[in-house]
């Protein structure tokens, strides 16, 4: 993993209050994850595990438009720097949403990616009476992919809607980092094993350690010991992806792993983003990923049916959260 200069996220330590997103300017709340609860009852990721093929391979966030919501910004056009950022889900009455189903504990996710893919912020707005959310970026120049990652009330499931911005200054665009089985941020290492397959789940372990010490007391952070977004480099298809347990279950427990079931849409190179807390900071380890061919037989599991207007909701493996 690679720091990309100014990424400035390997420490939210301000994540506790994401609530916040000031602090993390990006990674704001990563609670928004929460709101994935309700992909298909995830409400408690109870029997994640199930959810290895939920939605589908289909990656999101690839249309400003879906089952007729669409994603609209104040404006698209930003100078660089911290600064608000607001924006509406229009729904198909042609009217902002007011009303969402929260999932991992949060009505939206909303994720902003520099197109090279050097710089990541994963946060929670929040949202006024009539329907306007807003939220505080840490902006580089370049050109920037956001994505909202939502379940308005009365849909059949979540939808992650995504929109092009551009921000002014001189970009000086990253080449990706080389494929690694580790990610270091800070005094962490974050070791992943297990492979992203091509239309089929696959189980990916993400080990947490410090200064050299197994990581044994993580702590949940929207609803789970870990949160993994998967972008495939590109087009930046988002894959939501989540872990097999959840903390209080008896069963999970809170490091040094975390493991997720996750379906890629196709063979080709991915970002991984590993969200975790720990002593009340949350961070963010970084990987570079490439998928093999598919095998035989594997794309018919590539295009599960799906309900109208889930789209294969990215939450591929529901991996997400």
């Amino acid at each position: 993993m690679r720091n990309h200069s100014g990424h400035g996220r390997t420490d939210h330590s301000a994540h506790g209050g994401h609530g916040d997103h000031s602090a993390h300017a990006g990674h704001g709340d990563h609670s928004a994850h929460g709101s994935h609860a309700e992909h298909g009852g995830h409400g408690s990721h109870a029997g994640h595990g199930a959810h290895a093929v939920h939605g589908g391979a289909r990656p999101g966030g690839l249309s400003v438009s879906e089952s007729g919501y669409t994603l609209e910004l104040d404006t698209v056009i930003f100078a660089a720097g911290a600064q608000p950022v607001r924006f509406r889900v229009i729904g198909p009455d042609g009217q902002p949403v007011t009303e969402y189903t929260p999932e991992h504990e949060k009505e939206l996710h909303f994720i902003a990616v520099r197109r090279d893919t050097a710089h990541f912020q994963h946060v929670h707005p929040v949202r006024d009476g009539k329907g306007t959310w807003s939220v505080e970026l840490a902006l580089e120049p370049g050109d920037w992919r956001f994505f909202a990652d939502v379940h308005p009330a009365g849909h059949g499931g979540t939808i992650t809607l995504g929109i092009d911005a551009s921000v002014a200054g001189p970009y000086d665009p990253q080449p990706l980092p080389e494929a690694t089985g580790t990610a270091r941020t800070g005094e962490y290492t974050v070791a992943l094993d297990g492979e992203l397959l091509p239309g089929e789940s696959s189980e990916l372990t993400l080990t947490v350690s410090r200064n050299g010490r197994p990581v044994t007391d993580l702590q949940p952070y929207l609803a789970a010991y870990g949160h993994l977004v998967a972008l495939r480099a590109g087009d930046l298809g988002y894959l939501h992806v989540h872990p097999e347990g959840e903390p209080g279950d008896g069963t999970t427990a809170p490091g040094p792993g975390i493991t997720f079931m996750a379906v890629a849409p196709s063979a080709g190179t991915y970002r991984l983003y590993l969200d975790f807390q720990h002593e009340g900071t949350v961070r963010t380890a970084e990987f570079t990923v490439r998928t093999p061919a598919p095998r035989p037989g594997a794309a018919a599991q590539a295009e599960p049916q799906t309900a109208p207007g889930h789209q294969g909701h990215h939450h591929s493996a529901h991996a997400h959260h």
